[in-house]
């Protein structure tokens, strides 16, 4: 019996908000896509979002095979949990939807796995497309979706950054070969200097594989250029395109079907050549001036000076006045230094309504990430840290104890949260290499950039203070270090 794989995502941009959704079918034995589904829905929740891309993409199965077994995954928790009959489906919008879902095929020959987010790209990316086209008044497009290409070129840029992992390696053994006791150094009298030499080429594949990494991997690289890296959750920016050239241009060889397949040796091959240019006497390559992150955490909601989890799967709340206050203090402040070229924030209403002040005060338009939105707080969203621990106990515990733990009720664990805040970081870099962007998001992600460049554990995230509407700044360049500039600054709030 042949076999499907079904990945699917939904998604709302303000939950409710405007919601569209992705779905591909893919051969189970070939990896190769078979179909993709993506709409816009209008004015929908995460949730229902999710469940109408289940539905497409079981449809798109049943179409082009009524018998086969069909293995659905997706990254929604909700879903997965429902639909293999673990949890009950108590809201009224998603009851009729599970229903039409059970129907389209033989329970029997559907079975559900949730994955990660990042392993959702494909679906993920379709569904940003659906709602960006839905903003232009646009139908999604199958001819017009670069979905695909771009799913090929992240996992290419994936692989050379495992790559330069590797070298990373080779070059600190070849380091400590060269240099140990006895070892031959070339220092020694009569040493030929082999392990010295090992050494210097070892570092030299390293600078070269990072120079690919960071800027040659494909139709994201470049910052400013036409098809720079997608927005946030993959979605390309308006008006952008791309073709099979794109992903040529990435090193890769394999048409846009074979996406499943790539993995793949063209991005390896390239970081080779780099490697045998740098290892040649080639100076190092110019990092330039660095991407900067303004990070502004949002402004005062009803529910911040309570100290209560707000988080992406609550009320959403908007700016308080006192909020609303704030974020014309940071604008006035941030127009007066005049640094700012780009304006990115949280898909979230405190963080869109913040960012639209900024922006309206310097003259930018604001792009929606929906990696910077604030970790979903599951049962405890709108409750104290107090009223947390008394009702839940062990799950507050078992989520101060270890970072792969979540809130109740299927909340993310901050390890989740990690991820998805690192792959927005990574896309956003490249695309804003040199310039300086304001992201407005939340504490979680705030600290989590912080966190990340400077290398500190899980646990620093209880450590930090972070205050609403105050500016932190994180710098990266292209060789993938970082520098932390400021934290928690507040001084234009006084």
């Amino acid at each position: 019996m042949r076999e499907l794989i079904v990945e699917a995502d939904g998604g709302s941009r303000g939950n409710p908000g405007p919601a569209g959704y992705g779905a591909v079918v893919v051969d189970a034995e070939t990896g190769r896509t078979l179909a993709e589904r993506a709409e816009y829905l209008g004015t929908a929740t995460n949730n229902v979002a999710e469940y109408r891309g289940l539905l497409a993409g079981l449809r798109a199965a049943h179409e082009l095979d009524p018998a086969a077994r069909v293995h659905v995954r997706m990254d929604s928790k909700l879903v997965v949990e429902q639909m293999s009959g673990r949890w009950k489906i108590k809201h009224p919008d998603l009851r009729p939807l599970a229903s039409e879902a059970s129907r389209v095929l033989s329970p029997s020959r559907v079975t559900y796995e949730w994955i990660p987010r990042e392993r959702n790209k494909h679906a993920d990316r379709l569904a940003n497309e659906a709602m960006d086209a839905g903003a232009r008044g646009e139908r999604w497009s199958a001819s017009a979706s670069t979905a695909e290409l771009d799913t090929v070129a992240e996992r290419a840029r994936e692989q050379v950054l495992d790559t330069v992992a590797e070298a990373e390696a080779e070059a600190a053994a070849a380091a400590d070969a060269g240099t140990a006791p006895g070892a031959g150094a070339a220092s020694g009298p009569g040493s030929s200097g082999t392990g010295s030499a090992t050494a210097h080429r070892a570092e030299a594949d390293v600078r070269a594989a990072r120079n690919v990494a960071s800027a040659g991997t494909g139709p994201t690289a470049g910052a400013g250029a036409a098809g720079a890296a997608a927005p946030a959750t993959g979605a390309r920016p308006a008006g952008s395109t791309a073709s099979t050239a794109d992903a040529r241009a990435m090193g890769s060889t394999v048409p846009a079907a074979d996406a499943r397949a790539a993995g793949s040796a063209a991005p390896a091959a390239e970081v080779r050549a780099a490697v045998s240019v740098t290892s040649a006497g080639a100076p190092p390559p110019d990092l330039g001036a660095p991407a900067t992150f303004v990070l502004l955490r949002h402004g005062e909601t009803p529910l911040t000076p309570h100290k209560r989890f707000s988080g992406s799967g609550g009320s959403d709340p908007s700016l308080s006045d006192v909020g609303r206050h704030q974020a014309g203090r940071v604008a006035a402040a941030l127009a007066a230094r005049g640094t700012v070229q780009a304006v990115v924030s949280s898909p979230l209403a405190r963080c869109r309504e913040t960012a639209r002040i900024v922006a309206d005060r310097l003259g930018l338009e604001v792009r929606i990430e929906d990696g910077l939105r604030e970790t979903d707080f599951g049962a405890w969203e709108g409750l104290t840290f107090g009223e947390v621990r008394e009702r839940y106990p062990r799950d507050m515990d078992a989520w101060l104890a270890s970072e792969e733990a979540g809130p109740t009720g299927g909340g993310e664990s901050f390890a989740e949260v990690t991820r998805r805040v690192a792959a927005a970081r990574d896309r956003l870099a490249v695309e804003y290499a040199g310039r300086t962007v304001l992201l407005v998001s939340h504490v979680t992600p705030v600290k989590t950039l912080v966190r990340l460049a400077l290398g500190a554990p899980s646990a620093a995230l209880f450590r930090m203070e972070l205050s609403a509407a105050s500016l932190s700044a994180v710098a990266y360049y292209a060789d993938g270090n970082a520098s932390v500039r400021l934290f928690n600054d507040t001084s234009h709030l006084r």
